[in-house]
């Protein structure tokens, strides 16, 4: 065989044989792409996203839009040539780890991102309602107990914790200070308005019911510090004044919390917040307002561009990363909380976008 054909044969041997690796050869990576956007001013899936009740609302007009970013199943495993694929696109390969820590099944995901989703709504009707100045009624619940931990069938999720050793219960954070003033073994007692009886009197519109009861747990032991548990995780848990109902299938975590809160402050105000343009936004809200980070920004702002927004409000810890390949035609608006957002959508509707606080600055 002459030697040009056979280094040929050779060459076209090795490219096949490293295309099949590249087909064949997982590796520990997945990929991020930008996903849809919803208006929370608007219908999706035929339904209002924002859904009020028992109180006046007004029309809005413009685009409050969250922002969502696809990413690979947590049992999906990318091939050398996705991977290559990915680094040379727009999209984001980032390590599987990065996405699915310890581990975590496409189940445990799906269902950390369906309560943070969950908890981010109940979250952003509170920050809402109080930029708004309508109180909240809040307390102090069981919000779960550790399968098999000292608790289990003496405390219930939803119980309403009054009170631990008889001192008042006025956040989560008291349980945990209260019971960690014993020693494991020692008796810890709770005394809480049972889940049946409040939730049965929240369905009937009434105050919470006054009579408690007292339930007694002896106390476990932490396995890495030895510190005295009970096996409860405490929340809070909310009365709202009228009926809210965010309705979004298909999404979770908590990212979109800021969206949804500034979509209730525009449908429980008269006018219009954006003064019709079009603003999209992420980040994570608290009870208190404070708006936080998120991951997948760069994807976000790609996809809140590709639907037509012109302004973009970014967490101030995300604005550097927001810059990395951001959007021709896109302004970065930076916010750090419900009352920054909602100060530069009045700019915006005014157009008076040269005082909008814009991202670098940290």
């Amino acid at each position: 065989m002459p030697r040009r054909t056979a280094t040929m044969l050779a060459s076209t041997l090795l490219l096949i044989a490293l295309l099949c690796a590249g087909v064949l050869i997982p590796v520990p990576y997945s990929e991020m792409s930008p996903g849809p956007t919803v208006n929370t001013l608007e219908k999706h899936g035929g339904e209002e996203v924002l859904q009020v009740t028992g109180r006046k609302t007004y029309p809005a007009t413009g685009h409050l839009n969250m922002t969502t970013v696809r990413v690979t199943g947590a049992d999906y495993r990318m091939n050398l040539a996705e991977a290559v694929y990915g680094w040379l696109s727009r999209d984001a390969v980032v390590p599987h780890s990065t996405l699915y820590p310890d581990g975590q099944t496409a189940e445990q995901a799906d269902e950390e991102n369906a309560e943070e989703f969950s908890q981010s709504q109940e979250s952003a009707k509170v920050a809402a309602l109080k930029e708004l100045g309508i109180p909240v009624t809040s307390w102090v619940v069981v919000a779960s107990v550790v399968e098999g931990g000292a608790s289990e069938g003496r405390l219930h999720a939803g119980d309403v914790i009054r009170a631990v050793d008889g001192k008042a219960v006025r956040k989560p954070a008291d349980v945990a200070d209260f019971v960690t003033e014993h020693e494991p073994g020692e008796r810890v007692e709770f005394t809480v308005v049972p889940a049946k009886k409040a939730a049965a009197a929240e369905k009937a519109g009434k105050a919470e019911p006054k009579e408690t009861e007292t339930v007694t747990v002896t106390a476990g032991k932490a396995p890495e510090d030895g510190r005295a548990l009970v096996g409860i995780q405490a929340g809070t848990d909310h009365t709202f004044p009228f009926d809210i109902d965010i309705k979004l299938a298909d999404v979770g975590g908590p990212s979109a919390g800021l969206m949804f809160s500034l979509g209730l402050v525009d449908k429980l105000t008269p006018g219009s917040l954006t003064g019709g343009k079009f603003v999209a936004g992420t980040g994570t809200i608290d009870e208190a307002g404070k708006v936080g980070p998120i991951g997948g920004i760069q994807m976000k702002t790609i996809g809140a561009r590709e639907q037509g927004a012109e302004f973009f409000l970014t967490p101030a810890d995300n604005c550097r990363a927001a810059l990395v390949g951001k959007p021709a035609g896109l302004t970065l608006v930076k916010v750090r909380t419900l009352r920054d957002a909602v100060d530069s959508l009045e700019k915006i509707a005014e157009g008076r976008t040269a005082a909008l606080p814009r991202c670098p600055a940290g």
